[in-house]
């Protein structure tokens, strides 16, 4: 699932967005939520109060705890236009395009 977040990226901002998103699914597929460390969590006990999920949290600098994410994010930016406003994938040391 995709979060819209036109402005601020804050704890605020994504606990309100992902309350209104995951209140639209059907509860069979409203079940768990892995997270990487992130400090736009801060607020996942409201999350997981307001939308009934267990929120779970990957360990630092283990990307393959959260496969499925890791290749969405690898798909979206392959297929979507550069103005689509997602980031290109740098390899350290590279300057911004």
């Amino acid at each position: 699932m995709l979060l819209h977040l036109p402005g601020a990226h804050g704890a605020c901002e994504v606990e309100q967005a992902m309350i209104a998103a995951m209140s639209q699914l059907p509860e069979t597929l409203r079940r768990t939520l892995t997270w990487d460390q992130g400090i736009e969590m801060a607020n996942h006990d409201g999350i997981a109060v307001a939308t009934d999920l267990d929120v779970f949290f990957c360990d630092p600098h283990s990307p393959w705890q959260r496969g499925t994410n890791e290749n969405t994010n690898g798909l979206l930016r392959q297929y979507s236009e550069r103005s689509a406003g997602w980031p290109r994938r740098r390899h350290l040391g590279q300057q911004p395009p």
